[in-house]
């Protein structure tokens, strides 16, 4: 493990690290991100290709840029992401995790590499980034503002954040937390702590003070009748925001 903690929670990359080898089971613990990855997907392809002006017909639309997916867990964003033609780097606290999945790259064939470390890390590297995922990762962070602006110094002018989270209303408490966890049983009990929820107003505030500008801040919501993740104006609990920052 790397020396720069000041953002991460031992305790949540215990609790991660312990599940590292069910990352790609569909049917596993983190089967609910598999029924999540595909409007996840398709939800950046759309954006990235309009913002950086590529054919989004094309196999591999982003040929030449590179991407970072900050808590990258067992890969199931940064290998989808490498196949539409980024340069990626997967970058979790949990060495268990980065081991997971440079395992599951090397035997899929994915150009994905992986290293455990933080933002904070990657930041004084000087490092920089096209397109920065940072997906499910800041309900679980000690610091938050502090991780942001860790986050933002990563990401090239002209580039694109993306950050996916939970909101912090009653509705998300009882649908993300106690409905989710206690009563389908589609989490693992403690995956999440409430009071870490993120209103969208807070998130677009730190993101800005740390010089970036919010473009869009999109709702998701689980559809029962499709059983699946759909595109919604309500962002009453999950959603997601893209950011930029100016050329």
């Amino acid at each position: 493990m790397t020396d720069s903690l000041s953002t991460v929670d031992a305790a949540e990359i215990a609790k991660f690290s312990a599940l590292a080898d069910q990352w790609w089971d569909p049917q596993g613990k983190f089967a609910p991100l598999h029924k999540f990855n595909p409007l996840r997907l398709s939800f950046i392809r759309d954006t990235a290709t309009a913002h950086f002006g590529r054919d989004a017909r094309a196999l591999a639309p982003f040929g030449g840029l590179t991407l970072l997916d900050i808590g990258c867990g067992g890969g199931l964003l940064s290998e989808p992401m490498a196949r539409l033609g980024f340069a990626v780097l997967g970058v979790d606290a949990s060495e268990r995790n980065v081991r997971t999945a440079a395992a599951h790259a090397a035997a899929s064939g994915a150009a994905a590499r992986y290293r455990a470390g933080t933002a904070e890390e990657l930041a004084r590297e000087g490092l920089s980034f096209d397109a920065i995922l940072n997906m499910e990762v800041v309900e679980h962070v000690a610091d938050l503002p502090a991780y942001l602006a860790a986050c933002a110094k990563l990401l090239k002018p002209g580039g694109l954040m993306f950050v996916a989270t939970i909101n912090k209303t009653l509705k998300a408490l009882a649908l993300a937390k106690i409905g989710a966890e206690y009563v389908l049983g589609w989490l693992p009990r403690g995956t999440h702590d409430w009071t870490r929820f993120v209103p969208p107003k807070e998130l677009d505030a730190m993101l800005t003070a740390n010089g970036l500008t919010v473009l869009k801040t999109q709702g998701v919501v689980f559809d029962p009748l499709s059983w699946s993740w759909i595109l919604s104006s309500d962002t009453d609990v999950n959603y997601m925001v893209v950011a930029t920052r100016s050329e």
